[in-house]
């Protein structure tokens, strides 16, 4: 019996994917389970799995296809099954020849060359069309065991999958085994080329007077999710400067104690949000629409900068764990997140945000409330400044920290309580190990 492969909410906000790979050909023999291709949802790279035994009789989509959740993108069924029907059904059987033909991508530069309007720029990037050929290298590589993250690296780098030993289980070809390679291959001198770009974003003297770069899902849903912020949400601002002289003399100390007691000024700074949160719920709260939803748990969203924009792991019920827990949590977290290997649940949940750019020497800023949640959190670097202490002037390391609020939820008087107690716990940081 036909088994329908559509294209599946892989997370629970996805709308729509990009098919990035398909791992079975038409024709190979697919079991319930097995992986059938590589999708971009809004967050991560992953795996669409057969719903059913038989043969991938025909995939509808092309690599690289951007289509609507519940699309219908293949049809698995036995070898002779009629499945005539289903694809007709489907009102997308014609992009199955880009699929199983290559030539049919020749029509592409049509446009190209028939484009008027830019012909001052086509003489100079003869390298662009050039440059998705290291993508088109490891097609047949399909086959071979190797993670998505290492797939992506091999095109980049133009590295054949099939030259490379994997040291992951079962063989299976991981990152390591394709960085070690490129190293390897490339000269350390040798000078990045443009069919190898190592950024999304073009070089400014490459020679190009611009380059269009299709939106990635990650940065679709960063924009419609900040203009459902921006918008509607009636947002207000608190600033506050903490003193750190305390939190960087206790991070010194434990430090000296072994690895195992290192965190970061980040991890204090989440705890100590955490536990001003428990104690003031109508900060840790959602708009519901018809009713504000109070949380008893904490559950703190960390924004984590990534390729192609940002991702917000999250902690759960930070509140109750401590510093070295809550360090050990967003190291595996951000690195994971960097690598987009998170699951759906790992990202979604937080009922309150930070967003910390202090290690890129931004001094203050303000963050986009991220619905529906009802506060985020930006977090500045730390600066030594002179300040009057007990009538005295003294060199501090100090940290400005600014409050987002949703003024449907959050009153200002509430939203600065919070801070005070925010204050309080950072200037007396061992009241976050009591």
């Amino acid at each position: 019996m036909a088994t329908k492969v559509f294209m599946e909410a892989l997370s629970p906000t996805m709308e729509e994917g990009r098919l990035v790979k398909w791992l079975k050909n038409e024709g190979d023999v697919v079991k319930n389970g097995e992986t059938l291709a590589e999708v971009e949802t809004d967050k991560a790279i992953m795996e669409l799995v057969a719903r059913g035994d038989g043969v991938l009789r025909r995939r509808l989509i092309a690599e690289g296809t951007t289509t609507a959740v519940g699309t219908l993108i293949g049809v698995v069924a036995p070898a002779d099954e009629n499945i005539d029907a289903l694809v007709a059904g489907s009102g997308t059987p014609a992009p199955a020849a880009p699929v199983a033909s290559p030539p049919a991508a020749t029509p592409a530069p049509a446009p190209t060359a028939a484009a008027p309007a830019p012909a001052p720029v086509q003489a100079a990037p003869s390298a662009p069309p050039a440059a998705p050929a290291p993508a088109a290298a490891p097609a047949n590589d399909a086959s071979l065991r190797s993670s998505p993250l290492a797939r992506r690296l091999a095109a980049d780098h133009g590295i054949a999958l099939g030259a490379l030993h994997g040291s992951g289980p079962g063989g299976r070809i991981i990152k390591r085994d394709v960085e070690a390679a490129a190293s390897s291959t490339t000269p350390p001198s040798a000078a990045p080329s443009a069919a190898t770009p190592l950024s999304r974003v073009p070089s400014p003297l490459s020679g190009e007077q611009y380059r269009d770069v299709p939106l990635t899902q990650i940065r679709k849903t960063i924009a419609r999710r900040l203009a459902e912020s921006i918008g509607p949400v009636p947002t207000f601002y608190l600033t506050a400067e903490l003193d750190m002289e305390r939190v960087a003399e206790m991070r010194s100390a434990m430090a000296e104690l072994g690895d195992a007691y290192k965190v970061s000024f980040n991890d204090i700074v989440i705890k100590a949000v955490a536990t001003a949160l428990a104690q003031h719920p109508e900060c840790n709260a959602h708009w519901q629409g018809d009713s504000i939803r109070y949380w008893n748990r904490v559950h703190l969203g960390m924004a984590v900068a990534i390729e192609d924009g940002l991702i917000t792991p999250v902690i759960f019920d930070a509140h109750s764990k401590g510093l070295s827990q809550i360090a050990a949590e967003s190291r595996d977290l951000a690195k994971r997140a960097r690598e987009r290997k998170l699951k759906p649940e790992e990202y979604t949940g937080s009922t309150f945000s930070i967003s910390n750019l202090g290690m890129f020497g931004i001094d203050q800023f303000t963050a986009i409330i991220n619905p529906p949640e009802a506060g985020i959190l930006a977090v500045g670097g730390i600066e030594a400044k002179a300040v009057v202490v007990g009538g005295d002037v003294q060199v501090r390391r100090r940290m400005r920290v600014t409050m987002s609020c949703d003024h449907r939820v959050i009153d200002g008087a509430a939203g600065a309580r919070f801070l005070q107690t925010l204050r309080r716990l950072v200037e007396n940081p061992l009241l976050l190990v009591y």
